[in-house]
């Protein structure tokens, strides 16, 4: 929000300088953005009055004006105003001027000839406007020639630009900044007052039906007749523009400056526009949900198909404003407006948020409404606002109609017990300026005291208060940490002591953080590259959508990492980057009944060629991954990991290839799936032939690596002794599977079989219909002597036993 020094030094009499209130508020939780001083927009620019106005000798759009800027003799300009003309009192900026807005500095020059000594100033290039038509013309008469225009055109101001934390929705308003200010400095406040009002019954009837009361607690309607349209005075005009806030009109002026100063959101209706936009002239003003198919014309030109979220204001009925976010286009204040209807109402602020969010339109009234406006005020700023209107558009309240089901004044506050003994446990010593030592129970009741809260002992020891919540401060101060957290805030936190532990200790990572970290780098020592994707998901791809999402496109939980690396490795491709061979580490989530779980997994995609030469070596064209090579950098990581994991065929995930794809098993638990993309599915994502994906669970993968591998890895000693290699083939039937055959060649060789490797596999002429040839390697070895042939040959013969009896294999070696 935008602070006027200007307004805010009426609200609460503050003496710290611009830099000094900016560094006080954004130690204290307030952090000035900007601080934009308005008066170097016209420094140097001075009062001056035109005397003469000739047509410029060699040019037809340009006049030479003699101005008088209170010096010896009247200053020659050059001005292409088709408004300028004799005895108007004008800005003007002399030479030497710097205007930032148009980034000019004056000098005196000739335009067409013709000598110029400044120029007569527009609002736009004084900041003050967009666009302007020509010269600004002083409306004031007698004005000092020479004078500082600053004064004259609200420009002697300094601005902060102030960003408070969601929880404050006071610091929304002049007035809320105003008391944060005065509990910070010791400042007395001077608060706007509204004089009682006395509402006589006039002949323009109404009737108010809230029909949610829940969301809208409070509603006040005041008919005012006989206004005046009309711009604003300049104050009014200039505290708007300060707040960032177009000036209107007097009407629509009053209502945005009410909801600067108190916060508070108002609304004006044209009477005459509500009554004439139904067919009956017994009107009601209603607050309901929106109903199907409903639309409305907002203010800002747009037709909006209503939804059931959201909350209207309805005439008769029908739908005349989006409650608490924008009016309706047919029924706003116009030139020709003559009645009003004046709308203060309380709205809740989850109701607002989700009916904003359902039309994307988010307002100054809105923004508000969603972090919760001070219901005991409402009365005060409708009262101020009624005054406003008479005095500055010269309106007549003649009817009020009240809907207030707000409990009563006892549940806009809150109390609070407050212990000193746990003040000083979580806040520690300060520097009090003569000593260290905890906060002493006077400036506990000081601060919170200058923060509106009413503060009773009801214990001296140990000392315990309790403390009264003002109501503007309801939504904010809930528990005794949030009075705790005050205390720290308006003490100061550069106060407080930063001693440093006496003792420290190196800093560690748990045995589940080191495992991940050796997973992740198994996976990166292979080659591939880990990506980190959204959990969030389009929820056709999941099945736990969320209740409140932000972007329909990211409303759902994913169940899996694959569908992300399938449209990564799908974009990869399409930037012309080629395949992407990448893993991920993540989180995903299922339910099981009515719960929802979640659980890490680990999955990756492979294709492409593994050689960056790979071209070069096969004449200009990339030779595609195979299956086995695939395969091959997945056991390497297991190898690298540590694990023995099994495969078995498996055909039950649609994405992939029902003849290529496996299920991985570790220790007797499902691992994961590894297999290559469904040919359909490659070709509805114009992806190669060859791309192969695994999803492995990181809960089984930790459970099969020794953890005391990881926090103290041990060397295991090479033997020094030569291995003694044997190959044995045979034919196989084609389902039997190699695993399987590995595994019991390994249990029949027994502690000298020390690696067993197929490095063969042959199908076709001279093998049985059905068959297969397989070719393995074992290598046989002992940690103690070399291996001789008798030791080697007992072994190796049990190993062919094995097979034929188990597997009933015919061996060829």
């Amino acid at each position: 929000m935008r602070i006027s020094l200007n307004w805010l030094r009426e609200l609460v009499e503050v003496t710290l300088s611009p830099q000094e209130l900016a560094q006080t508020l954004t130690v204290a939780g307030f952090e000035v953005e900007d601080l934009i001083d308005r008066r170097t927009l016209a420094d140097g620019v001075v009062v001056g009055k035109v005397l003469e106005v000739q047509l410029h000798p060699n040019a037809d759009k340009l006049r030479v004006c003699q101005v008088d800027i209170g010096q010896d003799r009247p200053s020659n300009i050059v001005c292409g105003a088709a408004n300028v003309r004799p005895e108007i009192f004008v800005p003007v900026a002399t030479p030497g001027t710097y205007l930032p807005i148009i980034d000019l500095k004056l000098r005196s020059t000739k335009l067409r000839g013709v000598r110029s000594e400044g120029m007569i100033c527009s609002l736009a290039e004084l900041g003050l406007e967009k666009e302007s038509e020509g010269i600004y013309i002083f409306p004031q008469e007698n004005l000092t020639l020479g004078a500082d225009v600053c004064p004259l055109l609200g420009l002697d101001d300094v601005i902060l630009d102030l960003t408070s934390t969601a929880n404050r929705a006071d610091a929304l308003s002049m007035v809320g900044v105003a008391r944060e200010v005065a509990a910070l400095t010791g400042a007395s406040l001077k608060l706007p007052q509204a004089p009682k009002l006395s509402i006589s019954p006039g002949d323009k009837a109404f009737q108010v039906n809230v029909a949610e009361g829940k969301a809208s607690p409070a509603y006040i309607g005041t008919i005012i007749e006989n206004v005046k349209i009309a711009p604003s005075p300049d104050w009014l005009q200039w505290r708007l523009q300060a707040a960032g806030v177009r000036p209107i009109n007097n009407v629509v002026d009053v209502t945005n400056y009410i909801l600067l100063e108190w916060g508070q959101p108002l609304h004006a209706f044209d009477w005459d526009r509500l009554v004439n936009f139904t067919p009956s002239k017994a009107l009601t003003i209603g607050v309901r949900f929106a109903r199907e198919n409903e639309t409305l014309d907002t203010l800002d030109g747009q037709t909006r198909k209503l939804q059931t979220a959201n909350l209207l204001i309805t005439a008769n009925d029908r739908p005349v404003a989006l409650a608490g976010v924008m009016g309706g286009e047919e029924t706003e204040v116009s030139e020709n407006t003559e009645n009003l209807l004046l709308e203060a109402a309380l709205f809740d602020s989850v109701v607002i948020r989700r009916s904003s969010r359902a039309q994307g339109l988010r307002t100054e009234s809105s923004a508000r409404y969603e972090r919760g406006v001070n219901q005991a005020e409402l009365d005060l700023a409708c009262a101020r606002a009624i005054a406003l209107l008479q005095e500055l558009a010269e309106g007549t309240p003649v009817s009020q109609k009240i809907a207030d089901v707000r409990p009563d004044k006892t549940s806009w506050t809150r109390s609070i017990e407050l212990r000193l003994n746990r003040v000083h446990r979580l806040l520690g010593k300060v520097n009090s300026g003569e000593k260290i030592e905890d906060i002493p129970a006077a400036d506990v009741e000081r601060i919170l005291t200058a923060l509106g809260c009413q503060v009773a002992t009801i214990s001296a020891q140990p000392q315990t208060w309790q403390v009264k919540v003002p109501p503007y401060r309801y939504r904010d101060l809930e528990r005794e940490i949030d009075l705790i957290e005050e205390v720290a805030r308006l003490y100061g936190y550069d106060r407080f002591c930063d001693t440093l532990p006496s003792k420290t200790e190196p800093g560690y990572l748990s045995v589940s953080q080191q495992m991940k970290n050796k997973l992740r780098e198994a996976f990166r020592g292979v080659g591939l590259t880990e990506v980190v994707q959204y959990s969030l998901v389009n929820p056709e791809l999941a099945e736990i959508a969320l209740a409140n999402p932000l972007f329909t496109e990211y409303s759902a939980l994913r169940k899996d990492l694959l569908f992300g690396l399938i449209d990564a490795f799908e974009y990869n491709q399409s930037q012309g980057n080629g395949a992407l061979n990448a893993f991920e580490i993540g989180r995903i989530f299922w339910r099981e009944g009515s719960k929802i779980q979640e659980a890490d997994a680990v999955a990756g995609i492979m294709g492409g060629s593994l050689l960056s030469g790979n071209r070069w070596l096969h004449g200009g064209k990339e030779s595609a991954m195979t299956w086995f090579e695939a395969k091959g950098l997945l056991e390497s990581v297991f190898s690298r990991l540590g694990l023995k994991v099994e495969y078995q065929p498996e055909s039950e995930d649609s994405r992939l290839h029902p003849g290529r794809t496996a299920s991985l098993w570790l220790d007797g638990k499902r691992l994961g799936t590894f297999g290559q993309l469904h040919p359909q599915l490659r070709q509805e994502r114009n992806l190669p032939d060859e791309v192969y994906v695994f999803n492995l669970a990181v809960e089984v993968i930790f459970a099969g690596m020794k953890q005391e591998d990881i926090l103290v890895p041990r060397f295991q000693a090479y033997s020094s002794y030569p291995a003694v290699e044997r190959d044995l083939a045979f034919f196989a039937p084609m389902k039997l599977r190699v695993a399987e055959i590995a595994k019991s060649i390994q249990q029949a060789g027994g502690k000298l079989l020390e690696k067993v490797e197929l490095f063969d596999e042959y199908r076709g002429e001279n093998v049985a219909e059905g068959q297969r040839s397989l070719a393995f390697s074992l290598s046989y070895r002992s940690s103690d002597r070399t291996l001789t042939d008798e030791e080697v040959e007992p072994v190796h013969n049990k190993v062919r036993e094995a097979l034929t009896d188990k597997f009933d294999v015919t061996l060829r070696s």
